[in-house]
C-alpha cells in the first residue's frame, strides 16, 4: 500500500513516502531515479568516447551521479 503522508510546509512531494507501512525519504526514490538517469547518460557518454577526456572515469561517474540525485532533491525540496 503507497500513501502519501501530509507535511507542514507545501512541497511537490511530501517528505515521506509510506511503503507497506515503513515511512521512507523521499529522497531514496529521487537517488534510484538519478541512478537510472545516469546509467543512460552514461551508456550515451560511452558510445560518444567521451571516458578518453576524463581523468578518472569512475569519479565522474560517481560526481555525475550526486550532480543529478542532488538536483532533484533540491527540485523535490525546494
Amino acid at each position: 500500500m503507497l500513501s502519501l503522508t501530509p507535511t507542514i510546509l507545501p512541497t511537490l512531494l511530501p517528505r515521506e513516502i509510506s511503503f507497506f507501512d515503513a515511512y521512507i525519504p523521499t529522497l531514496l526514490p529521487a537517488v534510484l531515479l538519478a541512478g537510472a538517469i545516469v546509467l543512460l547518460v552514461d551508456r550515451l557518454l560511452v558510445r560518444v568516447n567521451f571516458y578518453q577526456l576524463v581523468w578518472h572515469p569512475a569519479l565522474f561517474r560517481v560526481s555525475l551521479l550526486t550532480c543529478v540525485a542532488a538536483l532533484l532533491g533540491l527540485a523535490i525540496y525546494r
